[in-house]
This record gives structure tokens, C-alpha cells and sequence, in this order.
């Protein structure tokens, strides 16, 4: 009789746990672009944050920013029936079909860098579009004293956060700083180092007078800083953007990149695997609540958006705090 209990408390064990690897939420998140320093840092996020949480969570990053790779990719996690996917789309409109496949399947949808992005259940942003352009132009406007020809960079014409930064601070250059003035239109070369050169390279030569650069996207700054310290030009242009400290830290301790603000990638790789865990477990996000890595949000229900407040300067002061980080 005694072995007949044993037996049968052991199969009870043996199932309860079965029960619990079954039940444990699986995450895929794919990003823009593999084997960059902004995308190996939400990576570390992803996994420490996955880890504690006991969540199977990990990071698929394509060989190059291009939306059809990131289409496959998600078909790929549709394939594998996860429960959620995670996205930091390169084009939205491209992901909307294939979204909508993966809701219709029963798995639910975070984006981040993409507000309003159709077939999402939620996406985040760690700053508010119109705030972060506006902080960007501030910083570029000082830097160029308030006057002169400037242009600007965005990771891909098909990103609307990059365009809702640059719209913020266009306006605010056009209502606050009069006497500069945008060259071109916007090149959509930020996320490829070498396109980012020439192309700053190209605006230095046909507008020697170009004052300032602001660049988006994670290559746009470094790639428009070598270029305008290969020209000897540190002190005619100003370059201002977003990009990964370990990697802009020597551009901006030479001043070939003057400054910046970014969204700690890591944090939003945390962040990622945090608000994955509260859809999992049907807790509600709530306009006010406070998300840790977001701080206290505002949560927008029409478009499914959720906004923190949460920036690093790129300054040579806070640069060595974030390079420490592995950012």
C-alpha cells in the first residue's frame, strides 16, 4: 500500500510540473536588425528579465533592416505557436498582414518604437515622440547658436516614430529658431553606417556653410561623426542624435558628435518581457500606474499605446555611466 502512494504522489509531481513547463509563457521579440550594439544591449534586457521572471523569452534579430526579413521571422513565431510576439517594426504597414495572422492564431502583440501599429495588442514607448524631437532640437539649436543650415537623418522614411521626432522638432525649429534652416529633405539612412557617411559627406560638400545633423536611427550619428571628423570639421558642424554610447563614446570625447538622448535599449528589452508577463497574467495597464522602466505612464486605449518618461543625456558627463552599463 505504502509503495502505491509513493508511486502515485510521484506521478502527481511528475504531472504538476509537466503542467508548469506547459504553462510557461513563451516570447519571441524581433527587432530591426541583428548584431548591433543597441540591439545586443535589448537582447541582455531580454534574457535578465525573462530570467527572473521565468519567462521563455528570446530575441530574433534579422541580417538586415529590411521589412520582408522581419515578416519571416514573425511567420516563423506564428509556426512555433508562442504566446506572444514582440516587434520593433521597420515598416508597420508591411507587418499589419502578417499581425493579423498572428492575432487571428491566438498570439498576442507588443510593439515598441510604433505607436498606433495596427494588429498590436500594446505598444510602448519609454518617451513621448513629440518630447524627444523637441529635446534634440533644443540641444542642435544651441550647439549652433541659434542660426544656419542643418539636416536631418531618420532610420527609414517608413518609420512613423522617426517622423513624429522630426515633425516635433521641425515645428519647434520653425516656431522658435527662425534664422535656421533644413537644407533637404529627410534622408532615411540611419540605420546604415556607410550610407550615413556619404550622404554627410555629399551635404558638407554641396552645402559648405551646413551648420548641424540630426540624426536618427542607431547608425546615423556615428556614421555622420566620422564623416564630419574625417573633414576636419568638428567645429562647423554639429552632429546631434540618438545612438549606442559604447559605440558613439570616442565621436562625442573627440566632439564630432555633440550630444543626445536615448532610451536605454536594455531597459526596453526589460521592458518588453515585463508588460508580456502582466498580458499573460490579465492585469490591467492603466493610465497613472507605474511600470518599472517606464515610471509613470500615460496609457492612450484608442491607440493601445503606453508612454513612460525615461531618457539618458549623451553627454561626455553621463557617456562613461551607460558605456559601464555595456550600452
Amino acid at each position: 500500500m505504502k509503495k502505491h502512494l509513493i508511486a502515485c504522489s510521484l506521478l502527481a509531481l511528475f504531472a504538476a510540473t509537466g503542467a508548469q513547463a506547459a504553462d510557461k509563457l513563451r516570447m519571441g521579440i524581433v527587432v530591426k536588425i541583428g548584431g548591433i550594439p543597441w540591439f545586443n544591449a535589448m537582447e541582455a534586457g531580454i534574457k535578465s528579465e525573462a530570467a527572473k521572471r521565468g519567462i521563455d523569452a528570446w530575441m530574433v534579430g534579422p541580417t538586415a533592416a529590411d521589412p520582408a526579413l522581419q515578416v519571416r521571422a514573425i511567420e516563423d513565431l506564428i509556426a512555433q505557436k508562442v504566446d506572444i510576439i514582440g516587434v520593433v517594426p521597420n515598416d508597420p504597414k508591411v507587418l499589419e498582414p502578417v499581425l493579423k495572422r498572428a492575432r487571428e492564431a491566438g498570439i498576442q502583440v507588443i510593439t515598441h518604437e510604433s505607436p498606433d501599429q495596427k494588429g498590436a495588442n500594446w505598444d510602448f514607448e519609454l518617451v513621448d515622440a513629440p518630447t524627444h524631437g523637441i529635446n534634440h532640437m533644443k540641444a542642435l539649436a544651441k550647439c549652433m547658436h541659434e542660426e544656419g543650415k542643418y539636416a536631418m537623418y531618420v532610420g527609414s522614411l517608413t518609420v512613423p516614430l522617426h517622423q513624429q521626432w522630426t515633425d516635433a522638432a521641425l515645428n519647434y525649429q520653425k516656431e522658435h529658431y527662425p534664422k535656421m534652416q533644413m537644407v533637404t529633405d529627410k534622408f532615411g539612412v540611419g540605420e546604415s553606417l556607410d550610407d550615413s557617411i556619404r550622404t554627410t559627406n555629399e551635404l558638407m560638400s554641396k552645402y559648405p556653410d551646413l551648420k548641424g545633423i540630426m540624426a536618427f536611427g542607431s547608425q546615423g550619428p556615428i556614421g555622420a561623426g566620422r564623416a564630419v571628423m574625417n573633414r576636419n570639421k568638428i567645429d562647423q558642424v554639429c552632429v546631434i542624435g540618438a545612438f549606442s554610447p559604447g559605440q558613439g563614446a570616442s565621436l562625442v570625447q573627440r566632439g564630432a558628435i555633440k550630444g543626445g538622448y536615448i532610451w536605454n535599449p536594455q531597459t526596453a528589452g526589460e521592458v518588453f518581457v515585463r508588460i508580456a508577463d502582466m498580458m499573460q497574467k490579465k492585469e490591467p495597464i492603466t493610465d497613472g500606474m507605474t511600470i518599472d522602466g517606464l515610471g509613470k505612464v500615460k496609457v492612450d486605449e484608442a491607440t493601445h499605446t503606453i508612454l513612460g518618461n525615461n531618457t539618458e543625456s549623451l553627454d561626455k558627463e553621463n557617456l562613461p555611466k551607460l558605456v559601464k552599463m555595456g550600452l
